[in-house]
């Protein structure tokens, strides 16, 4: 296993490929809006991070109440069941990766995430989660 810190907008090339596994849990800041929006530079580097058919689990908990000043900072759209279907995982779909599974559950939902800030977010009964799991597709374009 390995823990990485940086940012993704500048991904050295000495990480290309080798990820056989991705979670991006809680983002915040730019890597919130890549993740959320589907941005090219931030979905193809992480796909590059990937090695061919690795597994990229993206989690975003988000209140909208709570969140809002980040929401509107960020000039986030709000993350429906539609917008996931037609603009996100098409997004994810066009720079490398197979969408397997999205959607939005729930804090009574959220299945169990061995980390003590998903313990936290997890006691606002207004917080969403919005999930997206998707494999990098074999192509020499990304690896």
């Amino acid at each position: 296993m390995l823990f990485l810190q940086v940012a993704i907008e500048e991904l050295p090339d000495e990480l290309i490929g080798i990820a056989t596994e991705v979670h991006v849990q809680f983002p915040w800041g730019s890597l919130l809006r890549g993740v959320a929006t589907g941005d090219e530079l931030i979905v193809r580097n992480l796909r590059r991070l990937c090695g061919n058919e690795a597994r990229l689990e993206v989690l975003i908990g988000l209140d909208a109440r709570r969140d809002q000043s980040e929401l509107t900072r960020l000039k986030l759209p709000e993350l429906s069941q539609e917008y996931l279907k037609g603009r996100l995982v098409p997004a994810y779909e066009a720079n490398g990766f197979k969408v397997v599974d999205y959607g939005i559950l729930s804090t009574s939902e959220w299945p169990e995430i061995e980390s003590s800030w998903a313990r936290k977010l997890r006691h606002s009964p207004t917080r969403r989660l919005i999930y997206l799991s998707s494999v990098g597709v074999a192509s020499s374009d990304f690896v």
